[in-house]
Formats: structure tokens, C-alpha cells, sequence
């Protein structure tokens, strides 16, 4: 099989291509590099030889420079969107790193949206419960996905190589995240596959009179200011209201309507309880963000709009909605578990992908900025 060829594409070819694509990640479609517009950024095309004109994949590249070295890092994240399952994926990254070397790339990073293993939400919660597996990898999964392991393979042959947990410099995307398979199934299915405690908080939000509706950009600033409490609350460092703005407005109206873009309000009594930030591209939606108050907890917002969200998802055509990261830990006492456990209440699956990858193109520069990263 012939290599590619591969060349900078417009933000509407981009989104043609992603539009038509049963599924791809939001982080690939052209209006992110919008959002990451701190990086330097392009959407490429694979063309084949054969049909010059057909295009085959596409990829969104965001270029992070090395400091006072006009030298840069190239990523994809959760990309690019390829055949991955292409018996030689040579033919396609073969002329992605000759192009980004072309660009000044002294390293490639990349996360093939592969999934490798699967585990239901009954064997995590009896795998927490035992409390002898402190870490899901340890857990023997209940499904395993035979293209992961194809992917890996190939993937080492072409010499790319898989960051080490935790080290080097600070993986993106999340390796493990949480699903809800939608396919096939009903609003009755989802709702019956939830625990109790899940079951009884959505008719608790119900019965208190909560109110779930699809806000607009107007809706921004308020859902700044509940996130800002979350984080507070929650002790992490929240994004700022213009970077929730810009994303808004790229993500919302981007070419060819690749990307269904939406946030939600939960109000009680006219309190604004909960917000959250939707997206879907093709069959796969998200829970991308969220913020709920302090007070009024009791009202059970959160499960409301988490609710509302996943139905729309459903309503919409989606197969899967996607709940993103997750750690791996299981251990009862680790703080972290309580996540997992939140959204293992949805009747989900946990997933792990193949995770991020490196391609070193100069080595001496790829290590530099990998001590650099580290030391931040």
C-alpha cells in the first residue's frame, strides 16, 4: 500500500469531511484551534494517490513552540481522524511526520481514539468494594478490544513510543474515561440501568420543581460564575470567563454544522443550581463541563441536567455519552474514587484508550522540552 499524500486543508474542507464521519472528537474539529488560540494551528488532509482530489482523513495540529527556539511541538489531540483501522497506518503517519518535520516539529503527540479495554460499572464497584485492586488496570476487564492491541503494535513498529504515566511533558487528554452506551437503547433502558441512588435523585429534582433548559451565549457569564464557586469549593483552578466566551463562539458556528455545541441550566425557584457545557460531533456526545452551588444541593440539579443531557443525546442520534476522565484509583480512601464512583452511578462503562503517543523527530530538542515541561 502507497503512502498518502497529505497538505494543509481549509477550516470547510475540515469540517465537511468531520460533518460526514459517523463520529470524531470535538478536539478535532476546526473550531478548537479557535479555542486553543494560544497554539499555532492547521488542518491537514490525507489525499490518495489515486484520487488526488478524494479526501481520506484529516487532522486538526496544534503547534506549541519550544521556549526561544522557533522549533515547536506538534499535537492531535484525540486524533487525527484516520482509518485507524488501516492494515499499514504507516501510510498515513509516514508523511504526517515528514510534513510537521517540514514545519519546524521537533516532536509529534498524538491520541488515537482507540479504546483497548472496558469495564462495567457492576465490576468497578465490586472491585471498590473488595478493596484489594487499589487501580482499575489491575482489574480484569470485562471486555477487551483486539484493535487496541493491533494499534499498539503497529504503532510501536513505526517508532513512536507511549508517554510513561505521569512523567515527561503533561499529557492532555484523559487515558481512562467514563461512557454511557446509548445505542439501541431507550430513555426506560438508560433510566433502569442506573443505581438507585441515581434513579431516586432525578425524581427528587423532578418532584422539587427543578427546571433543565438549553441556554446561549447569554448564559456564559452565569455559568462562569457557578463554575468559579465549583472550583472553589472543589479546590481546583478555574478557567477564566473569556476562554469559556471564545469557546462558545467557535465551537457553536463552526462550517458544515460538524459540531452541536450546547450548554444547559438547571434552575430551582428560579436559582440558577446547575450548568453544564454539551457537545456532540456525529454519534458521540459529552459532558464537557459543569458547575453546580453550594447551596441547594438538597434539589439534585446536577442529576438533572445530567439527565436532561443524556436524553437529548439519545433524542439526537448519539451512541454513546461520554462522561470524559476518570483516574484509575480504586482505592475506598483515595479522594479521587469519589468521582468514579458518581459516574459509575449512570449504569456506564469505564474505558481505556491506547492513550497519547510520541513521535521524536530531534531528539536532543524532544528531551529538552520534555525536562523543560517537567520542570514546570
Amino acid at each position: 500500500m502507497s503512502d498518502f499524500s497529505i497538505r494543509t486543508i481549509s477550516a470547510d474542507e475540515h469540517a465537511a469531511y468531520i460533518a460526514a464521519q459517523p463520529a470524531a472528537s470535538f478536539l478535532q474539529t476546526p473550531g478548537w484551534a479557535a479555542v486553543k488560540s494560544e497554539w499555532k494551528a492547521e488542518s491537514l488532509g490525507w489525499f490518495d494517490p489515486a484520487n488526488p482530489a478524494e479526501l481520506v482523513g484529516v487532522g486538526l495540529v496544534l503547534y506549541r513552540q519550544m521556549p526561544k527556539v522557533k522549533r515547536y511541538l506538534a499535537y492531535l489531540p484525540e486524533g487525527p481522524v484516520i482509518d485507524w483501522d488501516a492494515i499499514d497506518l504507516g501510510s498515513y503517519l509516514r508523511p504526517l511526520a515528514a510534513h510537521l518535520q517540514e514545519r519546524g516539529a521537533f516532536g509529534i503527540r498524538m491520541g488515537p481514539p482507540i479504546a483497548t479495554r472496558r469495564w462495567t460499572a457492576k465490576t468497578i464497584k465490586d472491585a471498590i468494594a473488595g478493596g484489594q485492586q487499589p487501580k482499575l488496570g489491575d482489574v480484569r476487564p470485562d471486555v477487551i478490544e483486539p484493535s487496541g492491541a493491533t494499534v499498539t503494535e503497529q504503532l510501536r513498529k513505526l517508532g513512536w513510543k507511549a508517554p510513561r504515566v505521569a512523567e515527561g511533558f503533561a499529557a492532555g487528554q484523559p487515558q481512562y474515561v467514563f461512557q454511557v452506551p446509548l445505542a439501541g437503547r431507550s430513555q426506560d433502558d438508560l433510566l433502569k440501568g442506573m443505581n438507585q441512588l441515581w434513579r431516586r435523585n432525578i425524581k427528587k429534582a423532578d418532584k422539587a420543581g427543578v427546571e433543565v433548559t438549553q441556554g446561549g451565549p447569554e448564559d456564559i457569564k452565569a455559568f462562569h460564575g457557578l463554575y468559579v464557586e465549583t472550583a472553589q469549593r472543589d479546590h481546583f483552578t478555574p478557567r477564566p470567563l473569556p476562554y469559556f466566551e471564545k469557546m462558545y463562539a467557535a465551537m457553536a458556528n463552526q462550517p458544515s454544522g460538524c459540531c452541536d455545541f450546547r450548554i444547559y441550566n438547571a434552575h430551582h425557584e428560579g436559582d440558577l443550581v446547575a450548568s453544564t457545557i454539551w457537545v456532540r460531533v456525529g454519534g458521540h456526545s459529552w459532558y464537557s463541563y459543569g458547575a453546580s452551588s453550594t447551596a441547594k444541593r438538597d434539589v439534585r440539579g446536577s442529576n438533572a441536567v445530567q439527565w436532561r443531557m443524556m436524553t437529548d443525546a439519545l433524542a439526537a442520534g448519539a451512541s454513546v455519552y461520554d462522561l470524559r476522565g476518570i483516574t484509575d484509583t480504586l482505592d475506598p480512601n483515595d479522594p479521587h474514587v469519589g468521582l468514579i464512583q458518581f459516574k459509575t452511578g449512570t449504569g456506564g462503562e469505564a474505558v481505556e484508550y491506547v492513550g497519547e503517543w510520541d513521535l521524536p523527530l530531534n531528539k536532543a530538542l524532544y528531551t529538552a522540552f520534555d525536562l523543560y515541561m517537567r520542570r514546570r
